[in-house]
């Protein structure tokens, strides 16, 4: 049995070789260290930069030479490794650790298993799950939850679930990975099933659902769950305030953010980076530009988040010349811009018609840092070209680039034809666009309503008839409006609020009243 299992090692072994892995038996050497210092000198190991190779190789020669190594020395020779994000190593050290006989833990698996994970190898994880079910620790909890997470992130759910059901006594740690697999997976009741079945909940566990329907697109949920979780008297941290307000951002539920932040001072005093940036952040998405600079200019420190929120705020609300003022006082703080500030300052740029000025900003950071530059930046200036009318430009600019355009800069210019009702180009774009993704919904919408407005009819039609073979259908658009901390959200043609009979009655209302004040013809919405 023994041989079997130093054949298997050693075929691992062989496979790190294969993939350039610093690992090289064959640099094997004695070295002199007496046995008396093998433990000191492996936590010595931990405390210098292993970051170098030779740092490495005197790590595993330590091991190597060691006869009385245990399972503690060796999991803190393993444990040092990881912290430095040196991943390969920890498995390869793992190994050895097996061939010296040494028997592993539940703490050794604990760091060997999120390594296999980060490194995104399922087959060895896989290995290390028969290993775990062997040493006999496959009902601990904390070896359970560090295989659930694996299984989780790099396999299915219901592997992850399997392994839940064999850990005995789950603690909060193993329900909210379960939780934030069923949530990536957008197993939302799943994942609400599991939240409510917990045998306690903490904050962490809170901010796991919180943060997780945000990202998800489901902002209303993410807000509706930080108020019950005020009401369960659970006192929120320094981590839940960001998801909350970055909801509330996302629905623009002003009156809802301004509570939270009310919240915030009151749980945390002195708002942290995180917090105030995403109130940055939440205030511009609501157009609260005012309250947004306030909350910038009390900040103490500012990072770059903090520029790039406030620049990408006035972006979005169509104020490039304030956001091009912040943008040359971030550069006057001494602070590098990123690819955010540039992407917010062309945007910026855009919205406010300021071709010049973008076109400025684009060519300072292909002189000074063309690696900042992205495919989303370059998008960004067709895009800009394309909204002020200059399609000449545009054009060369798409021939001009350094990759391929993909489906963003066809869109962009498309959108631009659309606004100046340029068909001929507008059609090429199109086309392009269907060639790339013949399913994307709104490009034929857009098409049909360029048609539309140039009252070509039976170009319209000819659109149509496409998306009805082909099953497209339009996405209805979404709108939401806050009435007393309520957030209540219609789509196109809704029949499913409460209130449905009553806001159709009153739409009828208006419609009616603002027809006959007008001598226009009364058209019924029903």
């Amino acid at each position: 049995m023994k041989a079997r299992r130093l054949s298997t090692l050693d075929s691992i072994l062989h496979i790190f070789k294969l993939q350039n892995n610093v690992v090289n038996l064959s640099h094997h050497s004695p070295f002199a260290t007496p046995k008396a210092h093998y433990h000191s000198r492996a936590a010595a190991l931990g405390q210098q930069n292993v970051e170098q190779s030779n740092e490495f190789f005197d790590a595993h020669q330590v091991l190597d030479e060691g006869h009385d190594w245990n399972v503690v020395s060796a999991t803190t020779l393993l444990g040092q490794y990881s912290r430095y994000n040196r991943h390969k190593e920890v498995i390869y050290l793992y190994i050895r650790m097996l061939q010296l006989d040494v028997r592993p833990n539940e703490f050794t698996f604990g760091t060997v298993i999120p390594s296999s994970m980060i490194l995104k190898d399922l087959s060895l994880g896989k290995q290390l799950h028969g290993h775990v079910t062997k040493a006999g620790l496959a009902s601990n909890v904390f070896v359970g939850s560090a295989m659930l997470s694996l299984y989780a992130k790099l396999s299915s759910i219901e592997e992850a679930h399997r392994v839940f059901g064999d850990t005995c006594d789950p603690n909060v740690v193993s329900y909210t990975t379960l939780m934030r697999g069923y949530i990536e997976k957008n197993r939302f009741e799943d994942a609400r099933s599991i939240f409510r079945a917990m045998p306690e909940r903490n904050a962490v566990s809170w901010n796991a659902m919180i943060s997780g329907y945000s990202q998800k697109g489901c902002n209303e949920e993410a807000v509706n769950l930080f108020i019950e979780m005020m009401r369960e008297d659970l006192a929120p941290d320094r981590c839940t305030f960001p998801c909350a307000i970055v909801a509330a951002a996302n629905i623009a539920a002003i009156g809802m953010g301004r509570s939270f932040h009310a919240c915030a001072i009151k749980y945390i005093g002195e708002l942290d980076l995180f917090v105030a940036n995403s109130l940055i952040s939440f205030y511009a998405k609501c157009g609260c530009m005012d309250d947004s600079l306030l909350v910038f200019n009390e900040l103490l420190e500012k990072n770059v988040v903090s520029w790039n929120a406030l620049i990408c705020g006035f972006a979005q609300n169509g104020r490039g010349k304030e956001a091009m003022q912040i943008y040359d006082k971030m550069q006057s703080s001494g602070l590098k811009p990123n690819r955010v500030t540039l992407l917010g300052i062309l945007s910026a740029c855009n919205h406010a018609g300021l071709v010049n000025e973008g076109y400025f900003y684009f060519k300072q950071a292909r002189l000074r840092d063309p690696d900042m530059l992205t495919p989303e930046h370059y998008s960004c200036m067709v895009d800009l070209l394309s909204r002020s009318g200059r399609f000449e430009e545009a054009e060369k600019f798409i021939r001009d680039l350094p990759f391929n355009p993909g489906l963003g800069f066809w869109k962009a210019l498309l959108g631009g034809c659309h606004i100046h009702s340029n068909m001929q180009l507008g059609e090429f774009a199109a086309q392009k666009i269907m060639a790339l993704d013949p399913e994307d919904v709104s490009s034929y919408v857009l098409l049909s309503n360029s048609h539309s407005a140039a009252e070509r009819w039976e170009n319209v039609s000819m659109v149509r008839h496409k998306m009805a073979e082909k099953g497209l259908q339009r996405v209805p658009g979404c709108s939401w409006i806050e009435i007393r901390s309520n957030i209540h959200v219609f789509v196109t043609r809704d029949e499913k609020h409460e209130q449905n009979d009553e806001i159709y009655m009153l739409l009828w209302i208006f419609l009616k009243h603002a027809t006959d004040s007008q001598n226009l013809p009364f058209l019924s919405i029903y």
